[in-house]
């Protein structure tokens, strides 16, 4: 079964720093008819890519069987570090990357990667706030996390 999902990072919205971040998961069922669900996570205090990580993370952990995953951001740091690092990069090499540099966020790579064990997964980089509707969605979702309306929204 192939699962897109679509993740943003809002760094907006809140006086103590950045805010929010949302998901969308779409789905193919058995029957072959498409779903939705979307998430919003509500405020977190970090930094603009731990939010992208914990929304690739939230998408991931929602999954209840193994999957075909084909994951968009438009955060170059987390889809040029899952491609470029992962295999036989900094992940195979104790955590660190360059001249023994340690790996930022760490912990949230290592739940990604707890998360991202049981499905094969490709991560796509899409320019943000292009006027795509899936980009929109996650725009829209991630916003109103930050603004801190805090939802938790399902949809199928």
């Amino acid at each position: 079964m192939l699962v897109k999902i679509f993740t943003d990072g809002a760094a907006r919205g809140n006086p103590d720093g950045p805010g929010g971040y949302g998901t969308i998961l779409q789905y193919v069922d058995t029957r072959g008819e498409l779903h939705e669900r979307e998430y919003s996570q509500g405020y977190r205090k970090t930094t603009n890519n731990r939010m992208e990580l914990m929304a690739a993370i939230v998408g991931l952990e929602a999954l209840n069987r193994p999957c075909e995953v084909e994951l968009y951001s438009d955060s170059k740091y987390l889809t040029d570090a899952f491609n470029q690092n992962w295999i036989g990069g900094w992940i195979k090499k104790g955590w660190k990357r360059g001249k023994n540099e340690p790996v930022k966020n760490i912990d949230l790579w290592k739940r990604l990667l707890t998360a991202a064990e049981p499905h094969s997964i490709r991560f796509i980089w899409v320019k943000g706030h292009d006027g795509h509707p899936e980009n929109e969605r996650c725009d829209r979702l991630a916003t109103s996390a930050a603004d801190g309306e805090n939802l938790m929204e399902e949809k199928q």
